[in-house]
């Protein structure tokens, strides 16, 4: 609900807040007062069109807030982080920034929102009737959202949203592998041709590497010859070998150890560096044995290093990452060859998952007709109590046979149902679709029946009735207010009045009226107290001259 609006250089408004409570609010005051600004301004709010004549004479910038109390509504939550706003689970704070220069800003909880989110948030939390503003009213999806409240048929309504999404999910993917169908041949023999190339490469991990390293080799045969000959003979060949030296070295060692026992440790380092050294002199030599000069060999590393260079090119830069293509081709390749089959189980399923819906959505539609006409004669007899006696009004249902609904499009979340209803204000006038027959405070009145016949709505949010008493007094009158007040039980309600009947039925009770000060016009918002209400009232009742005869009778009007 709409707890706070505050407005500034907006139209006769310098600075203005105005808080409203729970239940049935009520704006009166003089006719011109300003009550209509607050409503035009709360439009505007919650994305309604600006224009720069709505400032305030004078004024280059102006702006309108409003803070909404919110109950859990995992949808609005849903849109607003989809768009990246953050949601606080208490309330939404919505704020627009307006500019003569057209530069006007959006802010939902003081992050930069657009119009199109905004627009799309505004049914969550408010829905204006009068002066034109019907969009609630003359919205044919509404209008089911309306019948299925009445019907009370929210349990099946999950059954069929459930069993659709079903449905749907399987038509998409068998609608994707209809697509496939053009293309899998092609696709079939380019994955066999990867395949086949991929395998007779006859890929091994590290073969690269490992051929690289063979053709540095034999690239390289005399200087690798020369290294080994000069390494052998200063290990092991020379007179004045490194292993001569370290036999010699031993030998000393040993016969200092005999003097002094602390020599005695490096006794076995020697003999180590002795057996290493040999060791290595003689991989030296038979290393130099083996090297052998093959232009053959070294044409075909050259040969096999070039084609596995255009595979890795080719499949991924690696040998690793042609292996992981070749496993992913082989993987693909099998999908294909049973998609035929897949298709056909897809198409089994499918069929069962459409029987399915269209049992629960004749289920449906069965409890919806059965609704609509019970509706059609609660809405006929409330019309007639708020002055629209000769008024008729139908809820139509229209459910396209299989061979209209062409290929199941007819097909949806909420069942295969269309609503639309249809009214006709006098006698003799035929029925008519909703929106091309009521406007102003018949629409708002019909409005007003329409939701209290209806029920609580899923979520409740701030309704807005403005001209509702528009050509109506007396007993239609209290009959009206009577009604905005069984709505305020499960909806906030605020209401523009010139009716005392309707005004004695207000939670919150709101005083418009205007200030004159050395030439300045502002306008101000007073919330009345009883006594304050019984002046009020008393005034509606009688004009500017309140008598106490007024007085009583408004007293009389206010008592529980």
């Amino acid at each position: 609900m709409l707890t706070t609006l505050n407005i500034s250089d907006i139209a006769l408004i310098d600075e203005l807040t105005v808080e409203f409570e729970r239940g049935l609010n009520l704006l009166t005051g003089e006719t011109g007062s300003g009550k209509s600004i607050i409503v035009d301004a709360l439009g505007v709010l919650i994305g309604g069109r600006f224009t720069s004549d709505l400032l305030k004479s004078g004024r280059d910038r102006g702006f309108i807030e409003g803070l909404f109390a919110v109950e859990r509504n995992p949808k609005a939550e849903a849109l607003l982080e989809e768009s990246g706003v953050d949601v606080d689970s208490s309330e939404i704070i919505i704020r627009r920034e307006l500019a003569a220069n057209g530069r006007n800003k959006i802010l939902i909880n003081h992050q930069l929102a657009t119009g199109a989110l905004l627009r799309q948030l505004r049914p969550f939390l408010v829905d204006i009737h009068g002066q034109g503003d019907q969009q609630t009213l003359f919205d044919a999806g509404t209008h089911l959202e309306m019948l299925d409240a009445f019907a009370g048929v929210s349990a099946l309504k999950q059954e069929v949203a459930a069993c659709f999404k079903q449905w749907s999910s399987l038509k998409r993917e068998l609608d994707e592998l209809g697509k496939q169908d053009a293309e899998k041949l092609q696709m079939i023999d380019i994955l066999r041709f990867q395949i086949d190339e991929l395998e007779r490469a006859r890929f091994v991990a590290g073969e690269d590497e490992q051929l690289e390293e063979e053709r540095r080799r034999l690239n390289n045969i005399e200087k690798l010859t020369a290294l080994c000959a000069e390494g052998f003979a200063l290990i092991y060949e020379d007179n004045d070998s490194a292993i001569t030296r370290v036999r010699h070295t031993s030998r000393r060692v040993e016969e200092l150890a005999g003097y002094e026992a602390s020599f005695r440790q490096y006794e076995e380092g020697l003999e180590t560096a002795r057996t290493l050294l040999e060791e290595l002199a003689y991989s030296l030599r038979d290393f130099a044995d083996k090297l052998e000069f093959s232009p053959a060999r070294l044409e075909e590393i050259e040969n096999r290093l070039a084609e596995l260079s255009r595979l890795k090119r080719k499949y991924g830069g690696s040998i690793e990452s042609a292996l992981d293509h070749l496993a992913r081709s082989h993987e693909r390749f099998g999908q294909i060859e049973s998609s035929d089959e897949r298709q056909a189980e897809l198409e089994t399923e499918l069929g069962r998952s459409r029987a399915g819906y269209l049992e629960s959505a004749r289920k449906l539609h069965q409890e919806r007709s059965r609704a609509a006409k019970k509706f059609g004669r609660a809405v006929e007899h409330d019309l007639a109590e708020v002055a629209m006696e000769n008024a008729k009004f139908e809820a139509r249902i229209t459910t396209p046979t299989d061979a209209e609904s062409n290929g199941d499009r007819s097909f949806t979340a909420t069942g295969i149902d269309r609503v639309e209803f249809y009214f006709s204000a006098n006698v003799g006038e035929e029925l008519r679709p909703l929106a091309k027959v009521a406007s102003g405070g018949e629409a708002s009145r019909l409005m007003l029946v329409l939701k209290t016949v209806a029920g609580a709505t899923e979520f409740p949010r701030t309704i807005v009735f403005d001209e509702i008493d528009s050509g109506i007094g007396g007993r239609v009158s209290e009959a009206v207010g009577a009604k905005l007040k069984k709505l305020s039980e499960t909806n906030q309600v605020l209401c523009v009045t010139h009716q005392p009947q309707i005004a004695m039925f207000a939670d919150s009770h709101l005083l418009v009226r205007k200030e004159t000060d050395r030439g300045h016009t502002e306008i101000a918002v007073d919330r009345l107290n009883h006594k304050g209400r019984v002046e009020e009232i008393a005034r509606m009742l009688t004009g500017a001259q309140i008598t106490e005869a007024a007085r009583r009778h408004a007293r009389e009007m206010l008592k529980p």
